[in-house]
């Protein structure tokens, strides 16, 4: 038996989100139906994050054991040619949208969801100004200029050990704890011209034409509660539009009381973008950002 680990990118506009629902097409579901038909048996596959409706990803994981004689290394060649082939007969499109970037075998006991140290996600704020039908599908159109500097001032009080109850949605699960550590919490702006593709975490999709104002969120830490990313972005945004104090977050935080933190911000411009499986590679990174003391970059 083989235990297998992958990384998987996804464009989550046409999913019910990455866990199987039925009648509805999820990405697990898609991932497992192709990693059936390349191992020839009935795979099931373990998600570490279970992105909603409209959320994407350029690096989840996910792992499952079988016994099968392809190469490793070759599962994602000929699974994402499966993925291709399918987005061909329904949309005559030469990719899928969920696409296998590596695969690797890895201890027996490994788990993709129980051995994760950390994750990093990155939501995508367009603040042009101006409508952008490519980009509805992967950024939070935001029409009125946002404040940067009140938004990565109140980014600052994210960092560190804390109950992150008011960021949880309401009616989700009833959890032990709702205590969680981030790491990093970043916000940075760029302008991209007419032809321009944005670095890592930018629009997947084409350049918008003329000039844009992109604002993206990045945050690491060990665990995030059920939209807890979506909901600290609505209340950064809320910031950003002068309805908040950034100073507030601390007495938002520690009230406890979801009613007191901002808007949920749509799921298009979310992205999971990270796994870490060990202290050292999530610690590296956090501290890559130059932020360990007050959370926030500079303007990228």
């Amino acid at each position: 038996m083989k235990n297998v680990l992958l990384t998987i990118a996804y464009d989550g506009t046409d999913f019910c989100g990455w866990q199987k629902q039925p009648g509805q097409r999820s990405v697990q579901e898609e991932v497992e139906r192709a990693l059936s038909i390349v191992c020839a048996q009935p795979i099931r596959i373990n998600g570490t994050s279970r992105t909603d409706a409209g959320v994407h990803a350029y690096g989840q994981r996910a792992s499952f054991t079988a016994d099968f004689s392809i190469p490793v290394e070759k599962i994602p060649l000929v699974a994402n040619g499966i993925f291709a082939s399918a987005a061909s007969e329904r949309w005559r499109k030469a990719s899928g949208d969920v696409a296998i970037l590596a695969a690797e075998e890895v201890d027996p006991g490994f788990h993709a969801r129980f051995d994760a140290a950390g994750k990093k996600y990155i939501y995508q704020i367009d603040n042009s100004g101006k409508p952008n039908p490519f980009g509805r599908n992967y950024r939070y159109q935001v029409g009125r200029p946002l404040d940067l500097e009140a938004m990565k001032r109140a980014a600052a009080y994210l960092v560190g050990t804390q109950d992150f109850k008011c960021f949880q949605a309401a009616g989700g699960k009833e959890l032990e704890t709702t205590v969680r550590t981030v790491y990093s919490a970043r916000i940075s702006a760029s302008g991209y011209g007419t032809g321009q593709i944005p670095p890592e975490g930018g629009l997947p999709g084409p350049a918008s034409a003329g000039s844009e104002k992109v604002i993206a969120f990045e945050i690491i830490g060990d665990g995030f509660l059920y939209n807890m990313v979506r909901i600290i972005t609505g209340t950064l945004v809320d910031v950003g539009l002068g309805k908040k104090d950034p100073d507030d977050l601390p007495e938002v935080i520690a009230g406890r009381d979801r009613i007191r933190a901002g808007h949920t911000a749509p799921p298009q411009g979310l992205y999971l973008a990270e796994i870490y499986y060990d202290s050292e590679s999530l610690h590296k990174a956090a501290e890559g950002y130059g932020n360990s003391a007050g959370g926030c970059g500079s303007d990228g």
